[in-house]
C-alpha cells in the first residue's frame, strides 16, 4: 500500500500543482482581460456622452430590454462605479476560476442571467453595472462548499464572509436607493443556482476513496 501511495504522490503531485498554477494563470488572464474590456467600454461611453448607456442599459419590462440583459453588466454609470466593481470582480472571479473554466463560465452565466432577468422583471429605470456578477460569484463561493461537502471550500466561504459579507446588504431594497438591489439579489440567486447545479452527483465518501 505504501508503494501505491508513493507512486500516486510521485506521478500525481506535480501535475496537480501544475494544474492549479495553470488555472491561476488562466484566471488572471481572463479576469484581467474582462476588466480591461470594461474600462475600454467606459472610456468609449464617456467620449460618447453616455450614448452606450442609453442604448444598451437594461430597460425593465420592455421588449428591447430583453436584449439589454446581455449588455448591461458591461456598462457603468461612471468611472467610480466601475472601480468599485473591479476589485471584487477580479477577486471572486479568480477564486471561482481556480475550480476550472467550466465552473467559472457556469457561475458567471447564471449570475449574469439571474441579475438581468430579475432587473427586467422588477427593476426600475435604466440599470447598468457588473455588481450583479460580483454578487453572483460571491454567493457561489459562499454556498458551494456546503453542496460539495468540502471543508476547504467552507473555510474559504467563512473567510470571505468575514471580509466581504457586508456587501450582501446591497441585496436588500431598503439599504440604498441609488443601487440596483434587484441586480444584486438576482445575481446572488444565480450564483446559488450554479453551485447547486455543479454539485457532485456522488456521495462525498465515494469521491474521497
Amino acid at each position: 500500500m505504501a508503494g501505491l501511495g508513493d507512486g500516486l504522490a510521485g506521478t500525481g503531485g506535480v501535475p496537480a500543482r501544475q494544474t492549479i498554477a495553470s488555472r491561476a494563470k488562466g484566471g488572471l488572464v481572463v479576469l484581467g482581460g474582462f476588466v480591461a474590456l470594461l474600462f475600454a467600454i467606459e472610456v468609449v461611453n464617456t467620449l460618447m456622452m453616455g450614448a452606450l448607456t442609453r442604448t444598451f442599459g437594461l430597460r425593465p419590462r420592455s421588449a428591447d430590454g430583453l436584449l439589454d440583459i446581455f449588455t448591461f453588466p458591461l456598462l457603468h454609470a461612471n468611472l467610480n462605479h466601475l472601480l468599485s466593481n473591479s476589485l471584487p470582480l477580479v477577486i471572486f472571479g479568480f477564486l471561482v476560476f481556480l475550480s476550472g473554466l467550466r465552473v467559472f463560465l457556469t457561475a458567471l452565466a447564471f449570475s449574469w442571467l439571474g441579475s438581468g432577468i430579475t432587473v427586467w422583471l422588477i427593476g426600475s429605470g435604466v440599470t447598468v453595472g457588473a455588481s450583479g456578477l460580483v454578487f453572483g460569484l460571491f454567493a457561489f463561493l459562499l454556498v458551494r462548499g456546503f453542496f460539495n461537502r468540502s471543508w476547504r471550500q467552507i473555510l474559504l466561504a467563512v473567510v470571505l464572509f468575514m471580509g466581504y459579507g457586508s456587501i450582501l446588504l446591497g441585496a436588500l431594497p431598503f439599504v440604498a436607493g441609488y443601487v440596483s438591489w434587484q441586480a444584486h439579489l438576482g445575481g446572488a440567486a444565480g450564483g446559488v443556482v450554479a453551485a447547486l447545479l455543479l454539485r457532485p452527483r456522488t456521495p462525498a465518501r465515494l469521491r474521497e476513496s
